[in-house]
């Protein structure tokens, strides 16, 4: 079956998509976006992607065009209409189309693309855990925000590849923030430690689901800034994100993570983020 997009409100098959060159997202990344992600055919931890598309648009001041309610049943359809049981949803809200320039167009409509992609749950990298290297976050300072200005995460994301890592863990002057593309989390004498969610990170929905697991087996948990040295002195690390879940860290710039394998608490919350997407 021809995968069917939800284009400006039409269901449309992908070869009849089309993107104006003066859509400000093509030339500005002037954008926001979502990826949720889909398990037995349900969007899962809905609200909470839809409540943060929300609260990135109002930091840009970009208008969305349907209420979240609304959003949530589109994509709802957009699932049932690509028959997806596991796999994820991209949704983009654009400021919309109009002559280059810097000042934003008053009349100017928002532009909505949405889409599927089947992708399998990475098992197998959970299990085994992955390595990966540090490098200086120089990305804005408004990383709360899901914005279509990704060019730094890529471009520490290629670097870890061309390190031989699975990703980028970032810092500012030494202290953490997130990876290139998820969230960080250690393990340090049995607590839990992770960057707090302010705008210097994403705030992340699987993030928000892993401390709600955490605490609710009376894992202690603190969210504060923590420093490379404490990263590499852990005895836990792990990344959390939409499409990785929780992807164990066995190793930081070469050097292993406590034992070099993923750990007990990792492995405690992976069991509970599996009875969590079983609904």
């Amino acid at each position: 079956m021809a995968p069917i997009y939800w284009y400006q409100d039409r269901w449309l098959p992908a070869e009849e998509v089309r993107i104006s060159p003066d859509d400000r997202g093509y030339y500005f990344g002037d954008g926001v976006y979502e990826v949720f992600r889909v398990y037995g055919g349900a969007l899962f931890e809905a609200d909470a992607h839809l409540a943060r598309l929300q609260a990135s648009a109002d930091g840009i001041r970009i208008r969305l065009p349907h209420d979240l309610e609304t959003l949530k049943s589109r994509l709802e359809e957009l699932v049932r209409r690509n028959g997806l049981q596991e796999g994820t949803v991209y949704l983009q809200v654009t400021r919309g189309t109009a002559p280059r320039a810097h000042l934003f167009p008053p009349a100017a409509e928002p532009v909505t693309l949405a889409y599927c992609t089947e992708v399998k749950r990475p098992l197998a990298a959970m299990q085994a855990g992955c390595a990966a290297v540090t490098a200086e976050d120089i990305r804005w300072l408004h990383c709360n925000y899901k914005t279509l200005n990704l060019l730094a995460n890529v471009l520490a994301k290629q670097d870890a590849a061309d390190r031989g890592a699975a990703d980028a863990i970032l810092h500012r002057g030494g202290i953490v923030t997130e990876s290139s593309a998820s969230n960080v989390m250690i393990v340090s004498d049995g607590k839990l430690v992770t960057h707090p969610a302010n705008n210097l990170i994403l705030h992340g929905i699987t993030r928000a689901v892993v401390l709600r697991l955490a605490h609710a087996s009376a894992i202690p948990v603190e969210e504060r800034p923590f420093t490379l040295a404490e990263l590499r002195a852990a005895d836990e690390a792990f990344l959390t994100g939409t499409t990785i879940e929780i992807l164990p860290v066995i190793s930081v710039d070469g050097s292993p993570v406590g034992a070099g394998k993923p750990g007990p608490v990792t492995r405690q919350l992976q069991e509970q983020f599996e009875r969590a997407i079983l609904f």
